[in-house]
């Protein structure tokens, strides 16, 4: 029930009492009229928006308690007038898809206005619509598909992350673009044989070392520069196995870590297994989803921690002696890594072999 519902509810009641207090009794009129009243309250609907982000413009599409559909500009003055409009509405939820970045100016908009907005994946929402049916796809279209999943599954709002997070998660999704670039050019470097052609990809991917280097040591000096940063890196690399990329991922993409339990963790990175029965067919049990990025920068950590991690290479050598494939092995121990650090977190405390579990 929304706060103004609330307060209407409360009226009616105080000014039921108040009609006791100075007539002893309430009329038949009265009783009829409250009735009425609480019937027309029943039946108000909440209001849910969906917004489809592209580069020039906004598709808006509200469900519910109002039904309507509508453009404008992606521009600063368009968001303020937009901001407004929803601010009157009083929406339940509003919900987005993550679109590259181009989401950010209207999120923060819409947060700063104290209303309740949602970045969910564009994989859920797109399988939801083949679910209800929604074959065809344009802007206007996808907005409903939004405003009705907002309105079905209703995703949880998460309070947004402060400066110092999205300044360091820039310099890790900077770093991992450079590296993807690195290896571009390297697969290319393999595959030409003209000699200035070589020459030239060579030049670039020393350039692209040369600025991964500056950014390592941008991450770092962030990192030293904030007292809480510094601590949180410190118990991740206290971890044998952990190291200063890892630590920079997992600080950015995993705000979770510490506040939630093992088995949500696990599957927000997408290292938690999922049944795949049919009747009696027992499928194996396969990861899925989550956060790839954390998988990318758990794999190395982990795979060093099959050799110089106690706990993590018991755990290892264990699995693969109960005849568990290669793969899965080093998947279970990302897992368990991840839950390791996640208890870390919660009990503020560092990495202590003793403490974690063996099993």
């Amino acid at each position: 029930m929304s706060p103004n519902r609330t307060r209407t509810v409360a009226r009616v009641k105080c000014s039921h009492i108040a009609r006791l207090g100075q007539f002893g009794a309430v009329s038949n009129d009265d009783e009829s009229q409250e009735n009425t009243q609480g019937a027309n309250m029943s039946q108000i609907k909440e209001t849910f928006v969906g917004i489809d982000v592209s580069k020039q413009s906004l598709d808006i599409a509200l469900r519910g308690g109002q039904e309507e559909s509508f453009s404008v500009k992606a521009e600063t003055k368009e968001l303020q007038k937009l901001t407004k409009k929803l601010k009157e509405a009083a929406p339940s939820l509003i919900v987005l898809e993550a679109t590259g970045g181009l989401e950010n100016e209207l999120v923060c908009a819409l947060a700063l206005a104290q209303l309740p907005v949602v970045v969910v994946n564009p994989r859920q929402v797109r399988d939801f619509a083949k679910a209800t049916g929604r074959l065809a796809k344009t802007d206007s279209i996808d907005a409903k598909v939004l405003a009705h999943f907002a309105d079905a599954i209703r995703p949880e709002v998460r309070p947004l992350p402060d400066a110092q997070v999205t300044a360091l998660e820039a310099l890790v999704n900077r770093r991992r673009q450079l590296i993807e670039m690195r290896v571009a050019e390297s697969n290319r470097l393999g595959s030409s044989s003209d000699k200035k052609v070589q020459s030239n990809i060579k030049a670039h991917i020393q350039w692209l070392e040369n600025q991964l280097d500056h950014l390592d040591k941008d991450l770092s000096q962030t990192i030293k520069d904030s007292p809480v940063w510094r601590e949180k890196d410190e118990l991740l690399q206290s971890v044998p196995g952990i190291g200063p990329v890892a630590s920079f991922t997992l600080l950015t993409s995993m705000p979770e870590l510490g506040s939630v339990s093992n088995k949500k963790i696990a599957a927000l990175a997408g290292l938690a297994p999922f049944n795949r029965d049919s009747g009696t067919l027992r499928g194996k049990r396969q990861i899925w989803g989550g956060r790839a990025n954390v998988r990318t920068a758990l794999y190395m950590p982990t795979l060093n921690a099959t050799r110089h991690n106690p706990v993590i290479m018991a755990f290892y050598k264990r699995l693969r002696l109960a005849g568990k494939a290669a793969k899965v092995a080093i998947t279970a121990c990302m897992r368990k890594l991840l839950t390791i650090l996640n208890s870390m977190f919660k009990n503020n405390s560092p990495w202590n072999e003793n403490l974690a579990s063996p099993s």
